[in-house]
């Protein structure tokens, strides 16, 4: 793997790591919903999904 694809995917668990942390997370923890969904499930599955994504997107293009 090359190094930049490397630097990518460890700034990604950093960033996952500070938004999934305790004081980031309850900013979206509030009466609401989004499609039905409460606020908070709705933003914890999105940046899941987000960080799926972009892992796929930078180990793809490591693999072409």
């Amino acid at each position: 793997m090359k190094k930049r694809h490397e630097q990518k995917l460890i700034v990604l668990s950093i960033a996952l790591f500070l938004i999934f942390n305790i004081p980031f997370i309850l900013i979206f923890n509030f009466e609401g919903a989004v499609w039905g969904v409460p606020t908070f499930y709705f933003s914890v599955f999105t940046f899941w999904l987000m960080s799926i994504v972009i892992s796929y997107i930078v180990l793809k293009r490591y693999y072409e």
